[in-house]
């Protein structure tokens, strides 16, 4: 064959070749542009459905955060077993909904699997601006591995019908021996008028509760308890249920277990049917955040229109050394970044611009609100929900809120509220910042308690139910305190003091 036939027929290949060449580069170069452009989060899901990959709001979103957003959507309820799952395959996302300092996530930081932030927040707009006492409670030992996701500092509230106060002649109560008569007429003093001896004072579900605001926590406040630990005459920490102000709320629980003031089966009420026994009539007092008052109120309402303004609520009552209340620790889990996924500063960077866009009003809006003209409507300034008969509207955004932090704070649309509900809300709210008791060693994370603090925590609580239901008596409740001791509590706040002494 003729080398001019040669060359011909080989040019095209060499050609074919090229293009080949380029086009695998070109289609390389776009998978990396791609993935730069790219943010995976992983978060959980309280609602029914999930914002789906053509919701309108996460489309907004990503346009407004300019990045590609692919969300993994796990149920609550099984959120901490997942996580450790996800760990220890090593598949990480980007960015990592972490819902609280479980020994899980303890464990892996310790292994070294996260970004220590403290160092990079200062050069972005809202990040920098983060409440210090919050990031500090949401810390570890003082190090910074997650962005907090914000929570209302005060939300403990009494929740009372108003409506059965009336009925039995008395007012909202303003110490704990008023809350006790509160609970004792709304057993006695037929409050719902129907003539049957059917109701009782106050609904308590199995949520026990150890520092993490069940309603037990809430009420041992009242009596001067401790908020977890407390600090003794030495400086030193010491646990609640080491003082004489925990024993002395024990007692009041007990005594409403025993005139049966509140529901027999509270050790094993789900906490989904919390509001039930109100709602329908049986009970007419819940010792919960204050938004679960509004949640009764709309349900009480929708059962008859004439329930209108029968909740209300108030923060706390007095008690025998003065006025307190429960706090949060203004944060409810925190956004982490593993190193798995994100291995360089330049990446770490880039993750943490998108997270500080998060908290842009406009990104706040659209996670927490929707989209104009499709969730809401604006009209002269004025916000009002277009969900309200339409969840399929809601579940669109819902769970973008997983990841919205509120950082410096929540800039997102809130209906106005007219009601006296919310205005109370507001001012038990503004109130208890001025008597909240905080736990001193929340930002202490220890090694012993990261080990066996299920098992330590469950000789506590086991023995707190027994008690109030009276299967033991004051000498079994400091048995157990004792095997609390031995099982890892003295190693536990040995090692809790050192780092008390040290962050001081």
């Amino acid at each position: 064959m003729p080398k001019n036939v040669k060359k011909w027929l080989a040019a095209p290949a060499v050609c074919l070749f090229i293009m080949g060449c380029s086009a695998n580069e070109t289609s390389h170069q776009q998978e990396k542009d791609r993935q730069k452009n790219e943010i995976r989060i992983m978060a959980p899901l309280l609602s029914p459905e999930s914002p789906g990959e053509n919701s309108p709001s996460l489309k907004a979103l990503e346009a407004y955060t300019k990045k590609q957003i692919n969300v993994t959507w796990v149920p609550n309820s099984s959120y901490n077993d997942k996580f450790n799952i996800v760990m220890a395959s090593g598949d990480l996302p980007h960015a990592i909904v972490v819902t609280d300092k479980s020994p899980g996530f303890i464990k892996s930081v310790k292994a070294g699997a996260f970004w220590e932030l403290s160092p990079y927040l200062k050069d972005y707009e809202n990040l920098s601006r983060a409440d210090k006492k919050v990031m500090k409670n949401s810390s570890i030992n003082g190090e910074v591995y997650g962005i907090y996701r914000a929570r209302d500092l005060i939300r403990a509230s009494i929740i009372i019908r108003t409506d059965w106060l009336n009925n039995v002649g008395l007012d909202m109560p303003k110490t704990i021996d008023d809350f006790y008569e509160v609970l004792k007429a709304f057993k006695e003093k037929d409050p719902d008028k129907n003539g049957k001896d059917d109701t009782y004072g106050m609904v308590v579900p199995k949520w026990m509760g150890l520092g993490n605001g069940s309603p037990w926590d809430i009420m041992q406040t009242w009596f001067g308890a401790p908020n977890r630990y407390g600090v003794n005459e030495n400086g030193e920490l010491v646990p609640d249920f080491t003082t004489d102000e925990y024993m002395k709320a024990l007692f009041f629980f007990k005594k409403l277990y025993d005139e049966r003031l509140i529901n027999r089966d509270f050790a094993v009420m789900d906490s989904a049917k919390w509001n039930d026994p109100v709602v329908k009539g049986k009970a007419g007092v819940i010792v919960d955040t204050g938004s679960r008052a509004s949640q009764i109120q709309s349900a009480l309402e929708e059962k008859d229109s004439g329930n209108k303004d029968v909740i209300d609520v108030i923060g706390s009552v007095e008690g025998p050394k003065g006025t307190y209340t429960f706090p949060t620790s203004g944060y409810a889990g925190m956004i982490a970044i593993p190193k798995a996924s994100v291995k360089t500063e330049k990446e770490l960077k880039e993750v943490l611009e998108f997270l500080d866009n998060m908290n842009d009003k406009q990104a706040q809006i659209i996670a927490n609100n929707g989209v104009e003209g499709r969730n809401y409507k604006l009209e002269n300034g004025a916000f009002s929900s277009l969900e309200k008969n339409n969840k399929k509207l809601l579940y669109e955004h819902e769970g973008l809120a997983q990841f919205s932090m509120g950082i410096p704070e929540q800039r997102h649309y809130i209906e106005e509220q007219t009601s006296k509900l919310f205005k109370h809300r507001q001012q038990v709210m503004k109130e208890g910042e001025k008597i909240a008791v905080f736990n001193p060693a929340e930002s202490l994370v220890s090694d012993v308690y990261t080990q066996k603090g299920a098992q330590l925590d469950n000789i506590i609580l086991d023995a707190k139910t027994q008690f109030i239901i009276g299967d033991i008596e004051e000498k079994g409740f400091q048995d157990a305190v004792e095997l609390w001791y031995k099982s890892g509590g003295e190693d536990l706040m040995k090692e809790l003091n050192q780092l008390y002494q040290k962050s001081k």
